[in-house]
């Protein structure tokens, strides 16, 4: 028995789901990942197992990612991929319904926000609200958002990447870019046959250069766009980097270089995220008053 209701954190991310269960931390991270029967519209895996089925699975299943760009792509996958999260966390007998906040990219739109609370309330939750990720992330860093001051976080994840200045527990200017990490397979085109490569950090390099090139334009334009008191702030306190991007080797001096502000890898950078939901949900009053959370009309 869980008590009255289970509050839950959920960081439903393109790559990974990361939850969090108010009094017991995280207590799940899974691969965004469903596989499906195609005849009897059934999800027969979801997350790890489901993973591990992408490419090797016969022609009546279908393994399937159902979120692009840190938004809902398949609603109704979306919706079961959350009941199974939900009965996983939960139980699938409950006396109450969870009340469950999700976080979302910062740059979504009214009806992709919509879609996220409809589909975490058709999976079983009482209440549904939503959490912008880098609000979420800065929380989960332990970034003191609520004084009158500017922190500055940048949120790599593998479908989106948000950068905002956060100052009296409100989002005063953000961005957001929907550039993160993908997987990559391939064969021979010469021989048609699956073959292994080795792949050189230099090529990697070359590679990423252009996504993190925007990213740190977007950073230099969010500098911009910040009020000088805040920027003075900014400085003193550095960029914090959240998100699986924040990864990868030397991003953190390459930002710190091309902006002339010092920029810190947060603890457990993949785990912010979640950490942030878990972490306001405790505090749901006061941000409710505050309106990062919106909820379903």
């Amino acid at each position: 028995m869980f008590g009255m209701t289970a509050d839950i954190g959920v960081d439903l991310g393109t790559a990974n789901i990361i939850v969090y269960r108010k009094g017991k931390g995280i207590v799940l991270r899974e691969p965004s990942v469903v596989a499906m029967s195609v005849t009897k519209k059934k999800i027969l895996a979801v997350g790890e197992e489901a993973r591990l089925m992408i490419g090797r699975t016969p022609g009546t299943i279908v393994a399937i990612r159902p979120l692009s760009e840190g938004v809902i792509a398949d609603y109704t996958t979306t919706e079961k991929m959350l009941g199974y999260i939900l009965d996983k966390v939960c139980g699938r007998r409950r006396l109450f319904k969870p009340r469950v906040l999700v976080s979302v990219p910062s740059g979504v739109t009214n009806v992709e926000r919509r879609a996220v609370i409809q589909a975490t309330r058709a999976a079983g939750a009482g209440e549904a609200y939503t959490i912008e990720e880098p609000m979420a992330a800065a929380i989960g860093a332990g970034l003191p958002i609520s004084t009158p001051g500017g922190n500055m976080v940048l949120d790599i994840g593998g479908g989106t990447t948000d950068i905002a200045v956060i100052s009296l527990d409100g989002i005063v200017v953000s961005n957001s870019l929907r550039i993160g990490r993908m997987e990559v397979r391939g064969r021979d085109l010469v021989a048609g046959l699956p073959k292994t490569v080795e792949v050189t950090s230099e090529e990697i390099r070359a590679a990423m250069a252009e996504p993190i090139n925007l990213i740190v334009e977007r950073v230099k334009a969010t500098l911009e766009q910040t009020p000088p008191e805040l920027s003075s702030d900014i400085i003193e306190r550095g960029i914090t980097l959240t998100g699986g991007g924040a990864l990868v080797r030397e991003l953190d001096r390459l930002l710190s270089l091309e902006t002339n502000i010092p920029v810190h890898v947060a603890d457990d950078p993949l785990s912010c995220v979640a950490l942030g939901t878990g972490r306001a949900l405790e505090e749901m009053s006061a941000i409710r008053e505050s309106q990062v959370m919106v909820g379903a009309d």
